[in-house]
């Protein structure tokens, strides 16, 4: 493997790892978990409630706990990978993932629930930055871009097949399985990477972990995520929304001060003034907020509203998974032509589009039409937003660039849920379809809109250099 601590070899002397296309899959298939135990809970909350005598704020717990987790590590993990090397880190982390989806998928309290999927977020968040930054210094030039457009369509479909499995298991096996599911997938990987990995090279750097910085921004991170989740129950103005937030800007202020003084910092801060890297968590961002939030907007209504069952509402979302594939692919291919400014615009205006259909035609073939229009285009916003961000990164950095990122995707979904949420909040009782879920649409549609004018100015134009993308390795 040619972790990203790796010094990067000429470019006449490089030659492709072995197997790099296989490792690919594998990593892929460990990162999808990880995605899809974002939305796989939804469909189940209510079954686990019956079972599990869960009140509301233990239900709110199972859902957030792991996205708290998993964003507020996040940059802890990337910087893991890159101390001790993004192998070693991968593994370690898709173990504490598998353990902890068994004792989430055993529990029978809510207390070991809540623990078993924030221990699933520490794995998640030390397992996911290692596993993108293999992917960034493994693949260069064309072959690059086509694994980003990979990567990137496991974050989208990610998202839209957890409603779908969520629905199955939980209407077949039961939701237990949602997560026990993970249990032999990840020891397939966990088994088959070592082996697959054995020839290519791993190095590590004998530096101090900067662990004040590490837990200033994960409770900084935390909190955010904490204060735009509760946003969707208590409002804006909640106490439970507000004292959050503004404790993650004074923990993310101490944490700017105490990085600036460090001669070995978490996060070289200079790495998010650069424009490709703002940009970049920009678009993830954004995308991330768009696509979450859809889904929950179409996965309450379909359910609450129009009575679909479990599994009809995960059968629903399929024209999203596959059209946020189609995206990616697309979008991958733009990045190579064009560049990212063309992927991430075009990518933007076209969910933008989706969202407007599903606005105007708000009936279940409009929703469902509409939201896989969305899913086209934010896969190939995701394309353009890791690679725009990582392009230029040095291999010291890979990890935790990788980890900020990733970082802006678990903020995006928290964000993007809290606000589509309180809007639709609002006619939920006296007129739900035309008043809550349509003012949610409507603000999906602007924001794309908005987004997509400030990615044509904001993301620099043309293709990455050759030798921007060669360094890479």
């Amino acid at each position: 493997m040619t972790a990203p601590t790796a010094a990067p070899a000429p470019a006449t002397a490089e030659t492709p790892p072995p197997r790099r296309w296989l490792v690919l899959g594998l990593l892929g298939a460990g990162q999808f978990m990880l995605i899809l135990d974002i939305t796989v809970v939804n469909v189940a909350l209510p079954h686990i409630s019956a079972d599990l005598h869960l009140d509301r704020i233990a239900l709110t717990w199972a859902l957030t706990a792991y996205t708290l987790c998993f964003g507020g590590l996040m940059l802890l993990g990337g910087r893991l990978a890159d101390l001790l090397g993004a192998r070693r880190t991968v593994l370690a982390g898709l173990a504490i993932f598998i353990a902890a989806s068994a004792l989430s998928g055993a529990a029978h309290t809510a207390t070991t629930l809540i623990a078993g999927r924030a221990l699933q977020g520490a794995g998640a968040a030390i397992l996911s930055p290692a596993a993108l930054s293999i992917v960034t210094t493994t693949f260069t030039g064309g072959a690059r871009n086509k694994a980003l457009g990979v990567w990137a369509a496991l974050g989208g479909t990610g998202s839209a097949v957890g409603v779908l499995l969520g629905g199955a298991l939980t209407a077949g096996p039961g939701w237990r399985w949602i997560f026990l599911i993970n249990v032999p997938v990840g020891v397939a990987v966990l088994a088959a990477l070592p082996l697959l990995t054995r020839a290519w090279p791993a190095t590590r750097r004998r530096e101090r972990l900067d662990l004040p910085g590490a837990m200033l921004i994960t409770a900084a991170t935390g909190a955010a995520i904490y204060g735009f989740t509760t946003a969707g129950d208590d409002g804006w103005s909640g106490v439970r929304t507000l004292v959050p937030l503004a404790a993650a800007v004074v923990l993310t202020a101490g944490f700017v001060l105490l990085e600036r003084g460090r001669r070995q910092p978490l996060l070289d801060l200079r790495l998010l003034t650069r424009r490709p890297m703002a940009a970049g968590a920009f678009l993830m961002l954004v995308a991330t907020a768009l696509l979450v939030g859809g889904l929950f907007l179409g996965s309450f209504w379909l359910q609450h509203v129009r009575g679909f069952t479990a599994l009809a509402t995960g059968l629903a979302f399929l024209p999203t998974a596959v059209m946020t594939i189609a995206g990616a692919h697309l979008g991958s291919r733009i990045l190579g032509h064009a560049g990212g400014r063309a992927a991430a615009a075009g990518g933007l205006g076209v969910a933008a589009a989706g969202a407007a259909v599903a606005t105007a035609w708000l009936s279940a073939p409009g929703l469902i039409i509409g939201l896989a229009v969305l899913a086209a285009g934010l896969g190939a916003t995701f394309v353009a937003a890791t690679s725009t961000a990582l392009a230029h990164v040095d291999p010291q950095q890979a990890g935790v660039a990788s980890g900020a990122v990733n970082t802006f995707h678990e903020l995006g979904a928290a964000i993007g849920v809290a606000v589509v949420s309180s809007l639709a909040a609002a006619g939920l009782g006296a007129d739900p379809t035309s008043t809550g879920f349509t003012r949610g649409l409507l603000f999906i549609v602007i924001v794309g809109v908005i987004a997509a004018a400030v990615a044509a100015v904001l993301i620099p134009a043309g293709r990455p250099p050759a030798g921007a993308v060669r360094h890479m390795h």
